[in-house]
């Protein structure tokens, strides 16, 4: 009976061993066939560029790389893509041209809507609309990408060079980004974001993070836009409450053209001559930045406001205040010296400081009871070894009543400590 027991025990364990060994053939061959079938699809430029582009982009499977090579490929309408892990690669941004100037249709160049994509090393020229829109993508590089409307900046150039919204795990290295009408590189409504290593110029908004979770923004050139890098965050819009974003180590620079947004966008409001703007965003850290030459602020902390004065955001779970941000160890110099009184910002500003405008300024606008009391301690600006520079906050009570002391330019109630944001992860 014993020698019966251990045959069964023995071929109890056999037979697991041979399941074990079958699944992981399983699992092998299907990684392998993978890696096997993947396919490497060359689209050289043609006279029927638009139709096997678009073609190569339907029929590609997961794990494909389309290879586009050197020259110029003269499109007409919008491509797209829907297929999970795709590469899209040319041979360099100088190269590879995606031309759009005789574009017919579409609200875009390229439109992406799946998962694990990557884009990189070529360039989109003169959209009709976005350059680059991406939608609902979790995992989205661009590498090395540029966007440019090779016009200079105009109200009829479209709104965004590398657009993706709605999505996670957003990479966006290398890249240059020129002309854009509303934002150069713009993230919008997204989660687990890294913007690294770009040049955004000659847009009417540098880089742009809006309404949006969890970003790092650093090691990039943000030069000759109306406002170099936003931080923004905007009511109706189905994800609120921006937070958790890091810039840092950017160069900032002379960013004093004049706004070109077509009327009636936001960011038609901000003001020629712009550094960075952070509005009603919380837990932002703006640190080791240089920032120079800028028409009219370095840095503004401002809140959401609308003239319509029926706005009330108490249902809406919108909270149109900044807090919790920190701005230390950044170099800020050259601010104010030609103010664009055009902009309510900047026209308020101007008459309060008496024309003396600052590096740093907020708005000082909350709610009225913190107004009074004061804000809650976790929730306050923090300013720390920034230099020698020039800081206002406007008392909006006193504005509004039309008081003396409307404004305030002691630093020292905000050299509180800082707790560093922790890194970026994208998964």
């Amino acid at each position: 009976m014993v020698g019966c027991a251990k045959r069964g025990q023995g071929m109890r364990l056999v037979n697991y061993l041979n399941k074990q060994i079958i699944n992981l053939i399983l699992i092998c061959s299907i990684f392998f066939s993978s890696v096997i079938y993947s396919e490497t699809i060359i689209v050289s430029p043609s006279d029927n560029s638009q139709e096997r582009l678009q073609e190569v982009m339907i029929l590609a499977n997961p794990g494909d790389t389309i290879q586009l090579t050197s020259g110029v490929y003269d499109l007409e309408d919008s491509l797209s893509l829907d297929v999970d892990s795709i590469t899209i690669q040319g041979v360099g941004h100088e190269n590879t041209i995606l031309n759009f100037s005789e574009q017919k249709s579409g609200a875009q160049g390229l439109m992406v809507t799946s998962d694990d994509v990557i884009l990189k090393d070529f360039a989109v020229l003169d959209a009709k609309g976005d350059a680059i829109k991406v939608k609902g993508s979790d995992g989205i590089s661009f590498i090395r990408v540029r966007t440019e409307w090779s016009g200079g900046p105009k109200s009829s150039n479209g709104a965004y060079g590398l657009y993706p919204v709605e999505s996670k795990n957003v990479l966006i290295d290398g890249c240059i980004a020129i002309g854009a009408s509303d934002a150069g590189i713009y993230v919008g409504q997204s989660e687990n974001i890294v913007v690294r290593n770009s040049i955004a110029k000659f847009n009417v908004a540098g880089i742009e993070i809006e309404n949006s979770y969890y970003a790092d923004v650093y090691d990039n050139t943000a030069e000759d836009n109306t406002g170099g890098i936003l931080v923004f965050d905007l009511p109706g819009l189905p994800q609120q409450g921006g937070h958790d974003v890091r810039v840092f180590n950017n160069s900032i620079m002379h960013n004093n053209t004049d706004n070109f947004a077509p009327e009636g966008n936001i960011v038609g409001e901000v003001p020629r001559g712009t550094g960075i703007i952070i509005m009603a965003n919380s837990n932002i850290e703006i640190f080791s930045n240089r920032i120079d030459d800028h028409e009219t602020v370095g840095i503004a902390v401002v809140s959401y406001i609308n003239d319509d004065d029926s706005d009330d955001f108490t249902d809406s779970g919108y909270y149109p205040h900044p807090k919790s941000v920190q701005i230390h160890n950044n170099e800020i110099s050259r601010s104010g010296h030609n103010p664009d009184l055009d902009k309510d910002i900047a026209s308020i500003l101007y008459e309060i400081s008496d024309g003396d405008m600052p590096d740093i300024f907020w708005d000082g606008v909350l709610p009225l009871k913190q107004m009074i009391l004061g804000q809650p301690s976790n929730e306050k600006l923090i300013l720390k070894d920034n230099g020698e520079i020039g800081f206002a906050v406007m008392n909006p009570i006193r504005y509004m009543l039309s008081l003396p002391y409307q404004l305030s330019r002691d630093e020292s109630e905000y050299s509180g400590n800082i707790t560093p944001l922790p890194p970026v992860k994208i998964d």
